[in-house]
């Protein structure tokens, strides 16, 4: 155990991962601490993920940050979901939705339900079901007090940062604005401060590493193993650019398989966040730009710029007396809008385990653990959007399709094509639905039920799968159009 008592908290680098853990932790566990953020304006940030998913909002109650207030700063639209295009075939599409779809019991979810219904020829697709999935296809959105949606957001990036900043050093967080040019180690190997280009030296007990890719502290410093997923998750480059709308904002992303990799659109009040990610031994840099300007909708108002990158996570999250958060301890591509909910956790984590006394091997050990088995969920789930495909049109595809996998994920997906049974995890942020959804979405198909649905009749049956639908478009019954809902919520003044 370090006898270093925990008193000046040093986080390095802006962005959102940065400015989230500085304005978390100065204001909810601040009061005998000294938050510092050292950032510099000559150093960009990556600032794509513009989507989020529900627990988002977990964090802003914390933060008593007002919903309507902080959409308008961000040009904030809610999203209900993800629509995924040509992922299982080219032409065939599906939505994975946040919430749950009908109603399971206590054996089972609803899946048995639909599955007998369906081979009973009673049942309408799975997503009929599902309230966020029909208010997204009809372009709905509310706040229900009794049926309340679950939802997330879409939101300018770099304006959110902005806006964390703001609420970060109004509650005592001091920002240094240089370039680190080095990073200072005690004889027992412990980060004890940085230079900063002017000279200036900043000395900390707990550093939180927020460089991005560069990853400053935790690897460049400390020397932190990479582990690399890349054999998995092939593609190693984004190209990002933004647009004019050319019509109100969808409440859902759009996810669109291209060649080589995919192509998202995220829609905020006035401009439309686009990319391709995609794999540099299939495309080329300029094939990629090529690709994505061609399949824009609106004007560009921005210049396309190429990001890269390589999948996977540092062995450790927390090493000696660093902690990474975001793009410095791991990445996953956004094709499940999970970038900002792994610095959330991280960053909530580090809250509920926050070292004040000292740090131990057990703090860093449990950290490590917990989030090592996030980011591992994480990375099964998209490479499930990979590998479970009928694409066979390009190279990049028939890898995806025909590569190993791991045996956790091969695991769900026997399990599922089997029996048609999903089994939640712990820290897998991804629950039964959404599982399903995309299993579904993506091809599989159950080879049989749980035997308890036979308790039914299929009268009674008929009934059950009638009135789930009905309480769907119940809830549809009482939403105002998105674009109706933001106007009077939250409608940006900014351009």
């Amino acid at each position: 155990m370090s006898s270093t008592k925990i008193q000046n908290v040093v986080v390095v680098g802006g962005g959102t991962a940065g400015w989230t853990a500085a304005a978390a932790i100065a204001k909810l566990i601040g009061a005998n601490l000294n938050v510092v953020l050292v950032e510099s304006d000559a150093i960009g940030t990556v600032g794509v993920g513009e989507a989020t998913i529900p627990p988002f909002r977990t964090m802003h109650r914390l933060l008593k940050i007002d919903e309507a207030e902080f959409l308008s700063r961000v040009q904030g639209t809610f999203k209900l979901a993800i629509q995924f295009e040509n992922w299982r075939a080219v032409g065939h599409d599906y939505i994975h939705s946040f919430g749950f779809t009908g109603q399971g019991c206590w054996a089972v979810g609803f899946q048995a339900f639909w599955l007998k219904a369906r081979a009973l020829g009673f049942a309408e697709d799975y997503g009929r079901y599902a309230p966020e999935l029909m208010a997204a296809k009809a372009g709905r959105f509310g706040l229900l007090q009794k049926d309340a949606l679950s939802y997330a957001y879409h939101i300018d990036a770099t304006a959110y940062a902005g806006l964390l900043r703001e609420q970060a050093e109004k509650d005592g967080v001091t920002r240094i604005e240089g370039r680190i040019v080095d990073v200072r180690q005690t004889e027992a190997g412990d980060i004890s401060d940085v230079v900063l280009e002017s000279g200036q030296v900043v000395k900390g007990d707990l550093f939180i590493d927020c460089s991005g890719f560069v990853s400053l502290l935790l690897d460049k410093a400390l020397g932190t193993e990479f582990e690399d997923w890349t054999h998995w998750l092939p593609c190693d480059r984004a190209i990002a650019v933004q647009t004019t709308p050319v019509g109100e904002p969808i409440p859902y992303t759009r996810s669109i398989a291209r060649e080589s990799g995919w192509q998202w659109r995220i829609p905020l009040q006035t401009r439309v966040g686009n990319g391709l990610v995609y794999c540099s031994e299939f495309m080329s840099d300029d094939e990629a730009r090529d690709s994505l300007l061609a399949n824009l909708e609106g004007e560009t108002i921005t210049e396309p710029r190429v990001l890269r990158f390589r999948t996977g996570q540092r062995v450790k999250h927390w090493n000696r007396n660093c902690v990474g958060l975001g793009l410095a301890a791991g990445f996953l591509e956004p094709l499940e809008s999970t970038s900002i909910h792994l610095i959330q956790r991280g960053v909530l984590r580090l809250m509920q385990m926050f070292p004040a006394g000292g740090i131990t091997a057990t703090d860093r050990e449990e950290f490590n653990r917990q989030m090592d088995a996030e980011f591992r969920y994480v990375r099964d789930f998209i490479i499930l959007h990979y590998h479970v495909t009928e694409r066979t049109d390009s190279e990049f595809w028939r890898r995806c399709r025909d590569m190993d996998i791991p045996e956790s994920l091969q695991q769900r997906l026997d399990l599922f094509r089997d029996t048609g049974l999903v089994f939640e995890v712990e820290k897998d942020i991804f629950r039964e639905n959404s599982w399903i959804q995309v299993m579904l979405g993506q091809g599989i198909e159950p080879q049989r039920y749980h035997p308890i649905v036979d308790m039914m009749d299929d009268q009674e049956l008929r009934q059950f799968m009638l009135f789930q639908q009905q309480k769907v478009d119940h809830v549809l019954d009482q939403l105002p159009t998105h674009q109706e809902f933001i106007d009077r919520y939250c409608r940006t003044t900014s351009t």
